[in-house]
């Protein structure tokens, strides 16, 4: 079994860094579409701070706005449910006590989880992931202030495009991912389902329904192989 290659500590630190600036970003996209899509302050500033999770928040408010709170926590618990595993394979970083696993359970996220995973078991690895998590929770929420307070000033904020920061944020993560035929499979089929199903279904489902993409896999490797 190979050993996970240990990130230098000025490699993290600088990866950590430039991973937190995009989060800057994505969230100052979050608080300005919050707060024009007329949802309290208190409200998105809780939401950042008490659920701190990303791509659910952007979800959840195009479906609050939609009228669809109920599919709102559906679309979050699905989306979320990645971190089952996530936790099972970083359990024994987040310590033995409870509090240090209850406040590590809210900021285990992707990016969290990745660069923990990339350095050996120990003591790097807590230090990997309790640097990533507090870093990119602060980063989170300190744009998430940032867009309400641009929001505040501009009036609306969608005629800046911040509403096109998220999706290129993640097109920009998946990008390298795309490399693997069957991924690229996966995310053709998922694309097309939530298009042609977008004018049928209300704000959101669309996204959901794309997960049924993963059913490409389930096809004989003989038919993946064939040429699109």
């Amino acid at each position: 079994m190979r050993t996970a290659e240990r990130i230098p500590g000025r490699a993290l630190l600088r990866d950590v860094a430039a991973i937190g600036l995009a989060t800057v970003a994505v969230g100052a996209s979050f608080g300005a579409i919050a707060l024009a899509a007329g949802l309290p302050v208190g409200a998105i500033f809780a939401m950042s701070a008490l659920v701190f999770a990303g791509g659910a928040q952007f979800m959840a408010v195009g479906l609050i706005v939609a009228g669809s709170p109920v599919a709102a926590v559906f679309a979050g618990l699905l989306l979320n449910a990645r971190h089952l595993p996530f936790g099972l394979a970083l359990g024994g970083t987040l310590g033995r006590r409870w509090r240090d696993r209850l406040l590590g359970s809210h900021l285990l996220t992707d990016e969290a989880t990745a660069f923990a995973l990339a350095q050996p078991e120990g003591a790097a690895r807590r230090r990997a992931f309790w640097l990533t998590g507090t870093v990119l929770f602060l980063a989170w929420n300190a744009g998430t202030l940032a867009g309400v307070l641009l929001a505040s000033r501009v009036g609306d904020p969608l005629r800046l495009g911040v509403d096109a920061a998220f999706p290129a944020g993640l097109l920009a993560l998946l990008l390298p991912s795309l490399r693997e035929p069957d991924t690229r499979r996966v995310a053709l089929a998922g694309a097309a389902v939530a298009v042609l199903s977008t004018p049928l279904l209300p704000a959101g489902l669309p996204v959901l329904l794309a997960l049924t993409g993963l059913a490409v896999l389930l096809l004989p490797r003989r038919q993946r192989a064939r040429p699109c």
